[in-house]
């Protein structure tokens, strides 16, 4: 959208800083500038022209003069007018901006010299005095430091003049990358010459939301608290998806990209105490910390994540991943957050974000306890919901608002020459009422979120910015929660309105959890044709062959089937389930798609562990845990980790581990024969933790031994082929192109090979079933 003026008071604010003021926006032919800066600093300009300050603005880019001008004036050509200014003033206010403007290459230090060079030549030829420069870095964060450095070294004005650097987001990956970043650059550049940028603070009911709460003070303060308030809900729902943007995209995710900056600052602005003074940055950001320190910790147990179904294909077309390769990045997620401290302890604060969702909507709602219980005509306005809206846009009522429900309090006019009440309504419901249950205030003429930033930008407003401790405090509270999450397996979901209620979640207690299972199809082996799934023979034992998706499927029916089965017939089901890398996507699979396994009866034993800790993320038992076992309901006493740590020590032969295992396996297993043991195998033909040297001559009738690994940690604790060859059933998953010349060496062998342990793995009465993925199998 086209922005438009300022008004009166910027107007006065700007008159104290006349001069000339040099604009360079780096990156200036890119997607950003093209959308956003370009039409913001045409906008500046035209508030500005004939108020005392000149200008000059400069495109900058990687590409020399000869490429980049014409990309850069076929930006400019494209702006659109302010809709204050009429046609014949517009054309002469664009043709002014156009003559201004310039395109400079920006690469290298030497580029940086002659641009400098250029604005002080303009200045002594036209004998003007210098306001400051802006410059605004339009670039990914990886370039910022050396552009800094770059501006730092040769750009900067005389001392009488400002510099003002702006920086888009992502500012970091995580506390610590934030940290270094925050070094790097204050290396550089003074705090108050950066201007970090979250163009949600440009939005102008986000802009309002502290004025709001100032002019309703009288209003709110005995209700703004945890005896009225019952819950606040902030929420951004997006339709699109991430394609054409994974390779930003898939190393953030949607907490960062979204909750740990915007939805942040919507909830700070929300509940941080009001400041005495609007326009003091330095109380407002002291604030903003107090509240952020008063945040309770959040974890795996305050979040649910999900992944739109088309998504890792995506990445995997445009990161080149092979097919069995899986991203973890959430593109859905849902996080309930506690404030402690007294006025607000108790409010669960829902705050969620998605791609792929069935409508495009953002806002913060305030939803306050309703007292009131009505025996008759339930739809009187006193038996309504109670609650204040900050509607952002988009959704049924599709322009900004700020909505409060009749039933609280008619509030004051926000400064009534740009805002205005509105009085005629559309039939259309926003969060459970009609539009005249409300009281509704709404901006006269809609602006850009980057017209304004940059407008305060020009009049150095810092309110609008993230300061350098506002960041490093954001980045503080959500580190350990993506630290946690970076190991859990999001839920998939199809997108838009097909999510159903797939995505709903819940608070139980302090917890959150998804309303509803997922719904899982398991496929029926006589379907095997609408899966691509191939059966045949592999080493005379039967075989089946998918892509890598398709295959974790087929194995994760085939252990349902088999468990039901043994359920039938035993009451329970004994699954031993192995280490390494090939069970992880199977895990997976399990603890999200397969809510109907029978895990109430269901014991889980391992095949092999290393000889670490189970705490520790090198342990395989780790991993079932973090994969499986922490989403699934299993009674604790139906899981049973090997005892490698044992007296405070590991894996040590006189502490008997391996034969506690086996009297464990020989107490609760029948005939120690498990119903399901499932297998990798290395790349050098081991399986389990068995080696081409280990040595099981004098181990014969033992279930579990001790072994020695070749890499590192070396010892391992493993059952024997003697117990693998008593199961039922034997699965050996084989995925991934690395795994070709194995299965390929292993289908000419007849018969055992010492070189080759997987070969020793022949089921005494039991069945051998191979899974080998298409790039396995095919290479």
């Amino acid at each position: 959208s086209v922005c438009s003026g300022r008004g009166h008071t910027d107007n006065h604010e700007a008159k104290k800083r006349l001069g000339h003021v040099t604009v360079v926006v780096v990156g200036g032919t890119g997607d950003l500038a093209r959308k956003y800066l370009w039409q913001g600093f045409f906008q500046l300009y035209a508030d500005q022209v004939g108020k005392g300050h000149t200008f000059s603005f400069y495109g900058g880019g990687l590409s020399p003069s000869e490429k980049g001008t014409p990309l850069l004036f076929g930006i400019l050509k494209e702006l659109a007018c302010p809709q204050e200014l009429s046609a014949e003033r517009c054309t002469l206010v664009k043709d002014q901006f156009l003559h201004l403007s310039k395109y400079h290459q920006l690469k290298t230090t030497e580029d940086y010299e002659k641009l400098s060079q250029q604005i002080k030549q303009q200045l002594g030829q036209e004998g003007m005095v210098e306001a400051g420069r802006l410059f605004y870095l339009s670039v990914p964060a990886f370039a910022y430091a050396d552009i800094a450095e770059k501006i730092n070294n040769t750009c900067r004005p005389p001392s009488d003049a400002w510099l003002r650097v702006v920086l888009e987001k992502p500012f970091g990956h995580n506390l610590y990358s934030a940290q270094a970043l925050d070094k790097k650059l204050s290396d550089q550049l003074k705090e108050k010459e950066m201007y970090r940028i979250d163009h949600y603070l440009g939005k102008q009911v986000v802009s309002k939301i502290l004025p709001f709460r100032k002019e309703n003070k009288k209003l709110l303060d005995p209700i703004w608290n945890k005896h009225h308030i019952e819950r606040i809900e902030i929420v951004l729902k997006e339709t699109l998806d991430a394609k054409g943007r994974i390779q930003f995209y898939d190393q953030y995710g949607v907490i960062r990209d979204v909750l740990q900056n915007h939805l942040t600052e919507v909830m700070t602005l929300l509940l941080m105490n009001l400041p005495a003074n609007l326009s003091n940055s330095m109380e407002i950001l002291q604030n903003k910390l107090n509240f952020l320190a008063s945040l309770q910790h959040v974890d795996n147990s305050n979040a649910v994540v999900g992944q739109y179904q088309a998504y890792n294909g995506e990445v995997q077309e445009e990161l080149n991943k092979t097919n069995d390769y899986f991203s973890l990045t959430p593109t859905f997620a849902g996080v309930v957050i506690n404030v402690n401290n007294a006025q607000y302890e108790g409010i669960p604060i829902f705050m969620t974000s998605g791609k792929a969702l069935d409508e495009r909507v953002s806002y913060a709602r305030v939803l306050f306890k309703n007292n009131v219980f009505c025996i008759q005509d339930p739809k009187n306005v006193q038996c309504k919901s109670k609650q204040i809206i900050f509607y952002l846009g988009h959704g049924n009522l599709q322009y900004p608002a700020i909505l409060v429900s009749k039933n609280l309090f008619k509030p004051e006019l926000l400064n009534s020459g740009d805002w205005k009440e509105v009085t005629e309504y559309k039939d259309v419901n926003v969060l459970g009422l009609p539009l005249c249950d409300y009281y509704i205030q709404s901006p006269v003429t809609p602006r850009e979120a980057y017209c304004e930033l940059i407008s305060h930008v020009f009049l150095g407003r810092k309110d609008s910015f993230i300061s350098a401790e506002g960041l490093l405090a954001s980045w503080a509270f959500w580190t350990p929660l993506l630290e946690g999450l970076s190991r859990v397996f999001p839920r998939v979901y199809p997108g838009g309105e097909a999510n159903g209620n797939l995505l709903n979640f819940q608070l139980q207690g302090h917890q959150v959890a998804f309303s509803h299972e997922a719904v899982v199809n398991v496929i029926n082996p006589s379907t095997e044709d609408n899966f691509q799934v191939m059966q045949g023979k592999y080493r005379s034992s039967e075989m089946v062959s998918a892509w890598a998706q398709e295959l974790v499927e087929r194995l994760a029916s085939d252990l349902l089937l088999a468990a039901e089965e043994a359920i039938r017939e035993e009451g329970q089901f004994h699954l031993a389930l192995s280490g390494g890398s090939s069970p992880v996507a199977l895990l997976r699979a399990l603890a999200l798609n397969l809510y109907t396994f029978p895990w109430r009866n269901t014991h889980i034993w391992q095949v092999d562990e290393r000889c670490v800790p189970h705490t520790e993320t090198g342990s395989n038992f780790r991993s079932i845990h973090d994969l499986l076992l922490q989403y699934i309901h299993i009674p604790y006493f139906n899981i049973h980790p090997m005892p490698v740590h044992l007296t405070q020590r590991l894996c040590v032969e006189e502490d008997g581990g391996p034969a506690l295992y086996e009297k464990e396996i020989n107490k609760h297993v029948n005939g120690s024969n498990f119903h399901y043991v499932l297998l990798g195998v290395g790349q050098d033909g081991h399986t389990a933790s068995l080696f081409q040297d280990t040595k099981l001559e004098n181990d014969e009738e033992r279930l579990v031994i001790l072994t020695e690994s070749p890499i590192k940690p070396h010892q391992r604790m493993s059952l024997t082929f003697t117990a693998i060859n008593r199961a039922r059933r034997v699965g050996v998953l084989i995925m991934g192109k690395s795994k070709h010349e194995l299965v390929s060496q292993l289908s000419r062998i007849k018969g055992e090979s010492s070189k080759y342990p997987i070969t020793k793995v022949q089921p005494k009465t039991g069945t051998l079933i191979w899974y080998i993925d298409y790039d396995a199998l095919l290479g």
